[in-house]
């Protein structure tokens, strides 16, 4: 086990000054109160939802001028608040974005990303990079109930991926959970659905069908089990979907794409009787036949992050070489150059699957 260093005084850090202002400065060292961790972070992934966050369209989030973003992070302890004996300086750690409060109905049934204190943390919440700062810098603090100990053979570029692996798993945890003999569609191929495409393959899903735009994302879906893709600019994939189904739909359909069509595509591939799953956010309303859905007596599933100590799930996957998480980065920036990091993921420069920053 590697022992970490000194601690400096100050750090770099990229701080959101307002919608589109990201700053890298010096900043503080912050210092873990007594059930806090302090973490020098090792790498941390860019999602969708921190372009939002960026443009200023995420609710609840710290001041501007005081805000460190960054929800997918993983790097290495250098030390414990007073109450903390879980972890120890030298440990290497992924996260759970999401500690709720522990004190609502809803934490108390173990369903903290859907926290009734949300944003709240005069009564404990923290969502890491949402509502308090997190990974966009060399230190970062979090709680140490949502942090886990990564075993020698998990390294960081896995690691980062691991809260992603989290939201696939605890979407198929609120579905059900069983997918063995069944047939599934993932309607994107990002992150999260490329996640979920392997967790249905190894959870004994029949044959699980890859819906997405993009060849490229489409090639690495095959490659990581998706035993059929489709490409939604060629063919239309409920038609597809059918045709793969003998007409029936699948029995289990995973919405992962933000697209503004696809729920509504989700309803009419889904089987009489079958499940959707939406783990995707949207940028408007969308559309969706609700009536056709409700004839064919689907119920419908929605599932917020990566919840249910799902991480944790994930980190024994990829232990157990069961999950392949690093081979999604498709490209790296430095902490002071976390600016182009974010043009390159809007603007889709070179195929960008995940981005990450490495302070």
């Amino acid at each position: 086990m590697t022992r970490p260093g000194p601690i400096p005084a100050t750090m770099r850090a990229a701080v959101l000054y307002g919608a589109g202002d990201l700053r890298v400065v010096d900043r503080p060292v912050p210092e873990p109160r007594a059930e806090e961790v302090l973490v020098l972070v090792a790498m941390c992934g860019i999602c969708g939802t921190d372009l939002k966050i960026l443009d200023g369209r995420f609710p609840q989030t710290p001041p501007y001028g005081d805000y460190v973003p960054g929800h997918e992070w993983t790097g290495t302890v250098v030390a414990t608040g007073s109450t903390v004996d879980e972890l120890a300086p030298g440990d290497r750690v992924c996260i759970e974005a999401h500690h709720g409060c522990g004190r609502c109905a809803s934490c108390l049934a173990g369903k903290y990303t859907a926290c009734l204190n949300y944003g709240d943390p005069g009564k404990g919440h923290r969502a890491s990079g949402m509502t308090v700062n997190g990974g966009f810098a060399q230190y970062a603090l979090h709680h140490v109930g949502a942090l886990y100990r990564l075993p020698d053979r998990v390294g960081a570029d896995d690691a980062v991926l691991l809260t992603t692996a989290g939201t696939g798993l605890y979407g198929l945890e609120t579905a059900g959970g069983y997918v063995a003999g069944q047939d599934v569609v993932v309607f994107g191929p990002g992150a999260v659905g490329l996640m979920t495409v392997q967790l249905c393959k190894r959870m004994g899903a029949a044959r699980v069908i890859l819906v997405g735009t993009r060849e490229s994302r489409l090639r690495l879906g095959r490659d990581l089990g998706a035993d059929h893709t489709v490409d939604a600019t060629e063919t239309d994939p409920v038609r597809a979907v059918l045709d793969l189904t003998g007409g029936q739909g699948a029995d289990l359909v995973i919405e992962a794409s933000g697209g503004l069509d696809a729920p509504d595509q989700c309803g009419r591939a889904v089987r009489r009787g079958g499940k959707i799953l939406f783990l995707a956010f949207y940028p408007e309303a969308v559309r969706l036949d609700l009536s056709g859905v409700i004839r064919k007596d689907v119920t419908l599933y929605t599932a917020r992050g990566e919840g249910g100590g799902n991480v944790r799930r994930g980190v024994a996957l990829a232990a157990a070489g069961m999950l392949r998480c690093g081979e999604l980065i498709t490209h790296r920036f430095a902490l002071e150059d976390i600016g182009e990091a974010f043009r390159v993921l809007r603007e889709r420069a070179g195929e960008p699957l995940k981005v990450v920053v490495v302070p």
